[in-house]
């Protein structure tokens, strides 16, 4: 097996594969057990459940496989159209509240990151006053996460994602999220960092290489994914992270293996993090028609043949 692909925890993000999960309802449980039951996958990417049966469930499946979890705070945000970074303090408060959830979520499952998402970029008269919000945020989710009673804090896992074509967020462009990092970090936090997605990079126009060496420092936490922009009428269009190979779409194996072997030049697969080994995540989606457990078998090629040309 690579040398490389034992640097990483593979990992997936459970309610993408599983849309009919998606809510927090449906075969959770059973979905769940399927990935962990798989060797391949070191860590799973989980919604904040919606009851303490579902909870309990989950957090048996997480034991006794030994898979790494993480907490995927994004789709709480977004279905419940929350703003960090909400220049409104009342919407504001709301959506760190929420937040705060997702590091509750994590100690009750034993998950050392807590992933989430800025609000929508307001446009540059407000871009400047929406950078100081979302800075607040962070400062107080990164301070809950250390005071909830847990061995070691919750991090702060915060993804970049597109600024014109389908989320429209705030962050956004990575200098952007660089500058976020440092700003939180000159506040003594250090329970944070960044989680940049190879799907979010076609939609920025940035290159692997652009976007990853200024990230470097930040960097804790990654998502691998595909893109489709060709048609807006296509299931697959926008932030959907359609298969690899989808027809028409940005990324497939040679982007895939180019990603990993920058991911490697910058030092990310050497780095030190709460979850041991650095994650590697899938974000994938079927479209409609399509099987989740074919997609995740070819999600799996594609990684073995990606790492083989990375090397």
């Amino acid at each position: 097996m690579s040398s490389l692909l034992d640097k990483m925890h593979v990992g997936i993000v459970h309610p993408m594969i599983f849309p009919e999960t998606g809510t927090g309802e449906g075969p959770v449980v059973e979905t769940i057990e399927r990935i962990a039951t798989d060797p391949f996958f070191g860590a799973i990417e989980i919604r904040p459940t919606i009851s303490q049966e579902i909870r309990n469930r989950v957090t048996d499946v997480i034991a006794q496989s030994g898979i790494v979890p993480i907490i995927s705070g994004q789709p709480p945000l977004l279905q419940g159209k929350l703003d960090i970074n909400a220049l409104d303090e009342g919407a504001r408060m709301e959506a760190v509240a929420c937040v705060k959830a997702s590091v509750d979520e994590a100690v009750a499952i034993g998950a050392r990151y807590a992933a989430i998402l800025t609000g929508p970029d307001p446009g540059e008269a407000d871009r400047a006053n929406a950078l100081e919000q979302l800075v607040r945020s962070l400062c107080e989710a990164c301070e809950y996460a250390k005071a909830v009673p847990a061995d070691e804090p919750v991090w702060i896992s915060l993804e970049a994602f597109d600024r014109d074509v389908d989320k429209k967020a705030l962050v956004g462009p990575t200098p952007i999220a660089v500058e976020v990092m440092e700003r939180v970090k000159a506040e003594g936090h250090d329970n944070v960092g960044l989680l940049i997605d190879l799907s979010h990079l076609p939609l920025l126009q940035e290159s692997p290489r652009q976007c990853l060496t200024a990230a470097a420092p930040h960097l804790i936490h990654i998502h691998a994914g595909n893109a489709f922009v060709r048609d807006p009428k296509d299931p697959a269009y926008g932030d959907q992270h359609p298969r690899f190979g989808y027809p028409g779409s940005m990324n497939d194996v040679d982007d895939l293996a180019e990603f990993i072997r920058v991911l490697d030049d910058v030092g990310y697969f050497g780095k030190h993090l709460p979850t041991g080994k650095p994650v590697f995540t899938f974000e994938v989606k079927p479209v409609p028609g399509e099987s989740s457990e074919l997609i995740i078998a070819g999600t799996k090629r594609a990684l073995l043949a990606a790492i083989a040309l990375a090397q």
